[in-house]
């Protein structure tokens, strides 16, 4: 019996492998995405047309989940529009506009400080315990988005003179990051019932943004590539990779699953360099090197 359980455990996460390795890739594709969008569409209807898109796909397929859900929703509705605000709305919004302002490779990399952040925050707010070896980590990771957000020259913050889009970006991973520590004390639903509402949120609160740049004469309706970036962040990074993320976790927990996020900050920046034509420079690969590490460092020696 021993054996049965141990090759269903192979088998589970096997499966949780593969699905684990195309949800990065989706989630890396995702900053390709945004600089493709410049000029293409702007970003705040970006964001909001990709979760509309979303929204349309959960009233054909999912519309039973969120209902049989919904009274629990409804109980924690204040929680799940604060989440949905933080992590979907505001880190995407905040995400595509950084976008015009720094690079594909930059925007993968920085996203390796969120386990990281997540880590900080659940010590903050839960008192996590955090090890020597996970404040190592942390703080060797955190020294890694330093190096990308002053190019390489750290005597940048003398006279502050960071990229705006760095800056933007920073903002939204420290937003995710609090999501992701909150998904502690989610509303008790089913993990696509709740991504359904979440969905629901998120579009609703990036029409003021439509809005917004509307009135600042800045909206841009896509244009035929614009359509075919929209239908990729909304089939891909926003639909099909949380499912697969949401089956992973399932398969083999939060915890092990978490670490392939790691993955993100590599497999965006070869594709940046593939498909946008970027020179993956010396500060990239130093603060590659240093944000990979020290999640490596936080997430499996210092829990070790």
């Amino acid at each position: 019996m021993p054996t049965i359980f141990h090759r269903a455990g192979r088998w589970a996460f096997g499966q949780a492998t593969v699905l684990l390795l195309a949800t990065m890739l989706m989630w890396a594709g995702n900053a390709v995405a945004g600089k493709l969008a410049v000029g293409e569409v702007s970003p705040m209807l970006l964001v909001c047309m990709r979760w509309m898109f979303v929204c349309v796909v959960i009233a054909v397929f999912a519309r039973g989940n969120l209902a049989a859900d919904w009274p629990e929703l409804r109980r924690h509705l204040p929680v799940v529009i604060i989440m949905g605000i933080a992590g979907y709305t505001g880190f995407n919004a905040l995400f595509y506009l950084a976008a015009h302002h720094t690079t594909g490779v930059n925007i993968t990399i920085l996203q390796g400080s969120i386990p990281v952040l997540t880590l900080l925050g659940a010590f903050l707010v839960f008192r996590t315990p955090v090890t020597k070896l996970q404040a190592t980590g942390m703080s060797v990771t955190l020294f890694g988005v330093l190096v990308i957000a002053t190019r390489g020259h750290p005597e940048a913050l003398s006279s502050l003179s960071f990229n705006i889009g760095d800056i933007w970006l920073l903002i939204a991973c420290v937003m995710y990051s609090g999501y992701t520590v909150a998904l502690r004390r989610r509303p008790k639903t089913s993990g696509f019932g709740f991504f359904s509402a979440m969905a629901i949120v998120s579009f609703v609160t990036s029409l003021p943004l439509v809005g917004l740049e509307a009135f600042r004469g800045e909206l841009i309706w896509p244009t035929p590539k614009g359509w075919a970036i929209l239908v990729y962040v909304a089939i891909f990074p926003s639909f099909l990779a949380q499912m697969f993320f949401m089956r992973s976790v399932e398969l083999i927990g939060p915890g092990r699953a978490s670490l392939f996020a790691n993955l993100v900050p590599a497999f965006g920046a070869v594709l940046s360099v593939l498909i946008l034509g970027e020179t993956f420079e010396a500060f990239h690969a130093v603060s590659l090197v240093l944000v990979l590490g020290g999640i490596l460092i936080a997430e499996r020696l210092g829990k070790r």
